[in-house]
């Protein structure tokens, strides 16, 4: 297949990409590439590339392709608070806008890559695709309108899915370090102290940015009639943790590190506990390969082989929001997000 991976020099694009092309498919990337510049080790992500805001996508740019993957987006909540215009305009109005040109140009497939963060403040229920949607950020608000949106694009010819990813870890040449597992495994390398914001009992379901990338994989080839218009959870069931607990796996794994919780540190209601079953009758070639403790080892080898310092950690190339206000108080994007034009004089 044709495959266009928007986002594929983000955190899980960088990823995405290499598993999409050892499957066969050509891929192209698009993306604005705000972090084009955020890499730790080796990036051999490199394919083809249309560099294009996903706002400004045309019919053009994508005529030709079988599937789209859609990963760029605004991608946490501290973001989404700064500013939650920002989220919406990129992550709703942008990502629907893509996929109706996307049924223009005759693309069959369209993957999007939602959040298991819709289900909000859930408690101790485990929920599967089918229970109600409480988001309670910007950013799940973003993902929940584009599913009620794109779904309604759905025809005999174009057919989304909506991935539902639960929160990310692992290794990437873009690495995030605001995503839990990765933050934790951070705090525990550069400091000897694993430091939680909270009293430790929020549930969150987290995968390993392979395994979605496997997901992405077996959903872009699977039979029509299985995934036409259909929410997948994105994980696997014994990969639901309390903070406290992947606390506990980074302690086992990174040498006399040490626990420590935030004073007043109450309870996040962001906490919920998600059922993967769906995912795994429906696509069964999918066969998840990592669980925290894997990734937690992965991580911490990788923070060590590179010396990861926790001026490095805190600074703008690991923490998307410190990144994007690196670029909008250098000047580089305006109050849109979008890239100011650099000077002729500049350019040579």
């Amino acid at each position: 297949m044709r495959v266009v991976v928007t986002g594929h020099n983000g955190y899980i694009g960088s990823v995405m990409v290499a598993f999409l092309r050892a499957a066969g498919h050509e891929v192209v990337g698009l993306d604005t590439f705000f972090f084009e510049d955020c890499v730790l080790g080796e990036d051999g992500g490199h394919v083809p590339t249309i560099r294009r805001d996903i706002r400004d996508v045309t019919v053009a740019d994508l005529s030709g392709f079988d599937a789209i993957v859609h990963l760029a987006a605004l991608c946490n909540d501290p973001l989404g608070d700064l500013n939650p215009d920002w989220t919406y305009d990129i992550n709703h109005h942008a990502s629907v806008h893509l996929a109706r040109v996307a049924r223009q140009a005759g693309v069959g497939r369209f993957l999007y890559a939602s959040s298991c963060s819709m289900y909000g403040a859930a408690g101790e229920d485990i929920l599967s695709e089918e229970a109600p949607l409480r988001p309670l950020t910007p950013y799940a608000v973003s993902k929940v309108r584009t599913e009620e949106d794109v779904a309604k694009l759905a025809d005999s010819s174009f057919s989304p899915v909506f991935m539902r990813n639960a929160t990310a870890y692992g290794m990437s040449p873009r690495l995030r370090a605001d995503v839990v597992l990765n933050n934790l495994v951070c705090w525990a390398q550069t400091t000897g102290r694993i430091r939680i914001m909270s009293d430790g009992t929020p549930w969150r379901p987290i995968v390993h940015v392979q395994d979605i990338s496997r997901a992405f994989a077996v959903a872009l080839v699977a039979p029509r009639a299985a995934i036409h218009n259909e929410a997948f959870n994105v994980g696997s069931n014994e990969e639901n943790y309390q903070v406290s607990e992947l606390a506990e796996i980074v302690r086992s794994t990174v040498p006399g590190c040490t626990v420590e919780y935030a004073v007043g540190g109450g309870p996040d209601p962001r906490s919920y506990r998600v059922d993967f079953g769906k995912l795994n009758r429906v696509l069964p070639d999918f066969k998840p390969e990592w669980n925290a403790s894997f990734g937690a080892k992965e991580l911490y080898s990788a923070f060590q082989e590179v010396g990861l310092t926790l001026e490095q950690f805190q600074g703008r190339k690991y923490i998307r929001l410190t990144q994007f206000k690196h670029l909008l108080d250098s000047g580089r994007i305006d109050g849109t997000l979008r890239w100011v034009p650099e000077p002729a004089a500049a350019r040579g």
